[in-house]
């Protein structure tokens, strides 16, 4: 190897999970910090476990609750198209009660 260019080698560093397990392994830096090992991991305890960082899960819940709740806000198809053949069967009813009333106008003047 050639001196000065590769990191020192630290055989025994100390590695810290955040669930507070910690354990020795060989490593250039002195202390290592991890977020999840091989006690805390789904993979190898067999229970499902959301490792979470960036609030992903949440965020992702929320977008959720969202859509849900939007789509229960909006009419469905069939309710609209009910609706517009109401307000058309209602527009034909008028239509129909205007040209009575002329045909009455046109009678009485003859």
């Amino acid at each position: 190897m050639k001196k000065d260019i590769h990191p020192k080698y630290y055989p025994k560093a100390k590695v810290t999970c955040a669930c507070g397990n910690s354990f020795e392994v060989g490593s250039t830096v002195t202390e290592l910090q991890v977020e999840i090992c091989s006690a805390c991991h789904p993979f190898y305890t067999g229970k499902q476990k959301l490792v979470d960082t960036a609030r992903r899960v949440e965020k992702f819940e929320e977008r959720a609750a969202k859509k849900v709740q939007a789509a229960a806000s909006r009419k469905g198809k069939k309710v609209k198209r009910a609706e517009q053949k109401k307000k058309k069967a209602k527009d034909v009813e008028v239509i129909k009660k205007k040209s009575a009333t002329i045909k009455k106008v046109k009678k009485t003047k003859k």
